[in-house]
């Protein structure tokens, strides 16, 4: 679900009202696009004759297909160069960086109304325009007139500008107000400049035509862009509908979390503190933002099976003698049944849930799984839960200092518990152990908000 998710974070942030420094930057590269779109059009000759019909149509039309869009991650992708390319080969080249971004701003007017944009940003499709500006130069200095076969140079190099100049805005951009890995940014580039090499030959060869008869841009043109439409709007609600079954898997587990804080408060407390330490343990590790959902989940619902032990049990102030043990080891695969009937990723988590106390050496319990059958999410469950059980008071016993319960950990490593998880928690504690959180701050760390708003939280 984490593609899901970055989706609906980024219309989440998009409906948002933007924070002053992204204000400035998008208002200080929208003026100066402005600026540098005005001195092309006032430098720059044209040598094209161009219907003032086609002209509107071609605005219009990049217009319509930018709102063409198509998510992914924390972005989306248009298949603009259907109608980008006729209009910088066709249209009056001193005006096409004006024209480009009077069409941006059309395009945005339904989502300003409508709300799913936030009205301050109603200069970002100016400010997100720079790309434009180095090929219109290419084509003034190389090819200003109509366009030829005989240009393709021109255009390809046109082209490659293009999109240099549009991943060095992008990395600008991104580096000034998001900050995310230049690996990651690259990634998700990668994946639009391939919908632009597929869909520019397409208009380019259209474009050839339409310069003699402009009708075939419709005829050609408008079909795909209709297609297009249709199937971005088929994986928008795909992306809605899994966004609110996503919403339906966490209200699961915060409402089996709140269940579980009003059986037992010390489990829920314990759970709380296992989900920080598992994060932690994650970090280190390095695992991917896919496999953190499932592993957050698994360390908060570790313990949900301990509903349905008896609280004389679980609140025994002295050990446990063989019967009850046999009772509260039990409370595995009680979780991974209720789990189970809810189904989908909370099934999944189920199946971590049951092999939480499963051991490295093939003695644990209840499948006697052993080194990498047992899945890693359990793994990590299993080491932060014997670290945080070892380091909290319990009616029986005193809490152990961290140096003891660490010494324990490598003691039993690769015995009990995975020698790879146990010096990743070892090196989390040494970094500085995870504080310790409120049932509101684990809330926010389920709902995935902000870092702000997780900071309001727990004032």
């Amino acid at each position: 679900m984490a593609s899901e998710q970055l989706v609906g974070e980024a219309r989440e942030r998009r409906a948002r009202t933007m924070e002053s420094r992204e204000r400035s930057v998008f208002l200080v590269f929208g003026v100066l696009y402005l600026a540098a779109a005005t001195a092309i059009a006032l430098l720059v000759p044209n040598e094209r004759e161009t219907s003032a019909w086609v002209v509107a149509g071609l605005v219009l039309g990049h217009a319509a297909v930018s709102r063409v869009r198509f998510e992914f991650g924390g972005g989306y992708v248009v298949p603009e160069q259907l109608v980008l390319v006729p209009l910088m080969l066709l249209g009056p080249l001193n005006l096409v960086p004006l024209l480009i971004a009077l069409s941006g701003l059309l395009a945005v007017i339904p989502d300003l109304l409508r709300g799913s944009w936030s009205r301050d940003r109603w200069l970002a499709p100016v400010a997100d325009s720079w790309s434009y500006l180095a090929p219109v130069v290419i084509l003034a200095l190389l090819a200003p007139g109509e366009p030829t076969l005989a240009d393709s140079w021109v255009y390809l190099l046109a082209f490659a500008a293009q999109l240099a100049t549009d991943f060095g805005y992008a990395s600008i951009h991104n580096r000034l107000v998001q900050g995310a890995p230049i690996a990651e940014l690259a990634k998700g580039f990668s994946g639009a400049a391939r919908v632009e090499f597929v869909l520019a030959p397409v208009a380019f060869v259209t474009t050839l035509v339409a310069a003699e008869e402009p009708v075939f841009l419709v005829l050609v043109i408008a079909p795909l862009v209709w297609m297009l439409d249709h199937f971005s709007k088929e994986r928008w609600a795909r992306h809605a509908a899994a966004l609110e079954l996503n919403r339906a898997y966490r209200g699961t587990v915060m409402l089996l979390s709140d269940v579980l804080e009003h059986e037992d408060e010390y489990t829920a407390d314990h759970s709380r503190s296992v989900v920080d330490l598992t994060n932690a343990v994650a970090d280190e590790l390095g695992i991917h933002a896919e496999a953190r959902q499932e592993l957050e989940f698994a360390a908060m619902l570790h313990d949900v099976g301990k509903i349905s032990i008896p609280q004389e049990i679980l609140h025994k102030p002295a050990a446990l003698d063989d019967d009850e043990f046999e009772i509260i080891k039990g409370h595995t695969i009680e979780g991974q049944f209720m789990l189970d009937r809810v189904g989908g990723l909370l099934g999944r988590v189920g199946d971590v849930v049951r092999s939480c106390h499963e051991r490295w050496d093939g003695k644990g319990y209840p499948d006697g799984l052993a080194g990498q059958e047992i899945p890693l999410a359990a793994r990590i469950v299993f080491v932060c839960d014997a670290y945080n059980a070892m380091t909290t008071d319990r009616p029986y016993r005193s809490a152990m200092s961290t140096d003891a319960a660490i010494k324990e950990l490598i003691d039993n490593s690769g015995t009990q518990f995975d020698p790879t998880v146990v010096a990743a928690l070892v090196s989390a504690i040494e970094h500085g152990a995870p504080a310790l959180t409120t049932a509101d701050d684990v809330r926010v760390v389920l709902a995935h908000r902000d870092t702000a708003e997780r900071a309001r939280l727990s004032s």
